[in-house]
């Protein structure tokens, strides 16, 4: 299978799909109002509320949702075959992942820029705001602590890496400067600064590691740990223009620099899919990820098609940026799509690797020779292995997680293209480098969004909390925030959370779609509430069923291993609280939605189509 036509094909569809059907949503559903202030202005302060050009306010929100999710995912679902990751991620990008984007800045927008736990407890009422609270926070350290690790095991002793990385921080506090003080409004001038000094640090990066800086910058995981959590910290303190704003936005111009080529490469080169659409391993038993399409596919790409991580973003930084009304759709939906899109390259780069070869790279050195009879059987014979490893100067078999063979299967594009060939190594480590600056953009903006929720959740305690620029405020709830995810990495003991991670991240999605759906009701707007309800029954089951079969299969075997008691000890507890949390909310918003339901069948006159409730 050529793989061309997949890329091209799901392009297209995203384009119709923003211009008609999400034309369709801002006119019926939730409305666009430009004359209307956003929380930006109304709230303005100068640290968190402050608005923001569309295109940096853009260029923040895809690097925040962009993390591991839209590269590692569908790697490791490739085990699968090609089909089934991209037909969900180019079908649940649309009707899932940008719809629930959408209505949770939307409905954020219009509450004052609060964050997704607070609209819950307006929406539906105190009980599932409360829940929604604690299962926000749960999640946010699971997931700061597991996209800390991937950029950690990615950096430590890459002095290229580390040194392009780096270099983005005084970069983005000069834009920053630039762009709000000192040409206030000036953007296109402080881009074009940027990404000169951008694509010069890029450039000479290389040359580190054989200069003398290169003990500069090379760390180990616990020096890089710690350097992290610094820079999570002062993201999350100063105000948004200096350092995340910029910062995100200056890394967006190159993510999507980087994807919008290896598009083009895929078009030039028209790799071929060698794995095939669909292998045996759709019933179980898979070498990467052993349970079967049903359910694990949908937990495993989860950013490329939906995340909750997404409405926290939608509902914590986002909202207190938007200059006006009429970028929501161009922020929410054109940042998932444009996601969708990096998720299904990364699919066909992994998938253009020679099957063998992508299972000798993600099954583990000392378990591959167990598997390679099956993988004979299915056919996967061929294998270019030593030839890529000589070409990328680096041993790649057992090189799990994802992110080596995505590097692999990048490289193998860029270097096919007329006038790049012999370049493997140098798209290698750029592809590495590349992946790490992808997710460390979520991990600032993540911080971030832990301490308005750790500051909501104090302020009930002690009312100065609330407010979101209060400096002692700011920096007790960042201190928790990076001291609880940091903690994890430090000590090694993420690997006893990350593998919940997924079912986690899509409960969080399937209770930001349960309170969207509650808001659009709430709206008058009851026939349109399909649009979140029917995603929303479909990632909530297909969720809560993955984490049943944890349980069962995976934690309560783990608590009867002496050796891993501890690790399922703490995914069982972990899971059945978010589990709890997730129910709560869908109880409560279910019976809301038949009382709904029944007022109006009963009284169809007593709330006309479109007449806005009153909030409180």
């Amino acid at each position: 299978m050529n793989a061309m036509p997949l890329i091209l094909g799901a392009i297209l569809i995203f384009i119709i799909a923003y211009r008609f059907y999400f034309s369709f949503v801002a006119a019926k559903v939730a409305t666009i109002n430009d004359e209307r202030l956003t929380p930006a202005h109304s709230h303005f302060d100068g640290h968190n509320f402050v608005p923001t050009s569309k295109w940096v306010l853009f260029g923040h929100h895809f690097a925040a949702i962009a993390g591991a999710g839209p590269l590692v995912g569908p790697v490791l679902a490739a085990q699968f075959g090609y089909f089934p990751g991209f037909l969900w991620m180019l079908v649940g990008s649309i009707f899932a992942g940008a719809i629930h984007d959408y209505i949770i800045l939307f409905a954020s927008i219009r509450y004052d820029g609060q964050s997704l736990a607070v609209i819950a407890r307006r929406e539906i009422n105190k009980v599932s705001g409360g829940t929604a609270s604690l299962a926000i926070f749960l999640i946010l350290v699971i997931a700061m602590a597991g996209l800390g690790l991937v950029v950690v095991n990615a950096l430590a002793e890459s002095s290229w890496g580390t040194f392009t990385i780096a270099s983005t921080i005084p970069i983005a506090l000069f834009m920053g400067i630039w762009m709000f003080k000192f040409r206030k409004g000036k953007t296109a001038e402080a881009t074009v600064m940027g990404v000169i000094l951008l694509t010069l640090a890029v450039v000479y990066g290389r040359y580190i590691p054989d200069s003398p800086l290169a003990s500069w910058f090379s760390f180990d995981h616990k020096t890089l740990t710690i350097l992290i959590a610094i820079y999570g910290f002062a993201a999350s303190v100063l105000p948004v223009w200096l350092l995340l704003s910029p910062r995100d936005y200056l890394s967006s111009i190159m993510k999507i620099a980087v994807i919008a080529m290896l598009a083009i490469g895929v078009v030039i080169v028209a790799p071929t899919m060698h794995m095939p659409a669909f292998t045996e391993f759709i019933h179980g038993g898979g070498p990467i990820i052993p349970g079967t399409l049903f359910p694990y596919l949908f937990i495993t790409i989860a950013c490329g098609a939906i995340s909750g991580f997404h409405a926290l973003v939608s509902s914590g930084t986002t909202p207190k940026m938007l200059m006006k009304e009429s970028h929501i759709k161009s922020i929410a939906v054109g940042s998932m799509l444009v996601e969708g899109t990096v998720s299904i390259l990364a699919l066909i780069a992994a998938s253009s690797l020679l099957p063998y070869d992508y299972f000798a790279i993600n099954i583990p050195a000392e378990k591959f020779a167990a598997f390679l009879p099956k993988l004979q059987a299915m056919g996967f014979t061929d294998s270019n292995l030593n030839q890529l490893s000589a070409e990328v100067g680096e041993k790649i078999a057992g090189r799990t997680g994802g992110a080596v063979s995505l590097g692999v299967g990048m490289a193998q594009i860029f270097s096919s293209i007329p006038g790049l060939n012999g370049l493997m190594s140098y798209w290698y480590h750029f592809a590495i480098m590349f992946e790490a600056l992808f997710i460390l953009t979520t991990i600032d903006a993540g911080t971030r969004i832990g301490r308005f929720v750790i500051q909501e959740m104090l302020g009930k305690v002690y009312k100065p909390f609330q407010q979101s620029n209060w400096l002692p405020g700011n920096l007790i709830a960042s201190a928790i925030m990076v001291f609880s995810w940091g903690y994890f990495i430090y000590t090694g003991s993420v690997a006893t959370i990350w593998p919940m991670f997924g079912t986690a991240n899509q409960l969080l999605a399937s209770i930001a779609l349960a309170v969207g759906t509650s808001f659009i009701i709430n709206r008058g707007l009851l026939r349109y509430a399909w649009i979140t309800m029917v995603p929303f029954i479909f990632v909530g089951f297909t969720t809560l069923y993955a984490g049943v079969t944890n349980i069962f299969n995976i934690y309560i075997p783990q608590i009867s291993d002496d050796a891993k008691w501890v690790q399922g000890s703490i995914n069982l507890a972990l899971t059945l609280l978010i589990m709890a949390c997730a129910f709560t909310v869908f109880f409560y918003a279910v019976k809301q939605w038949i009382g709904a339901y029944r007022e109006r069948k009963e009284t169809p006159s007593a709330l006309p189509d479109g007449e806005e409730i009153e909030m409180v």
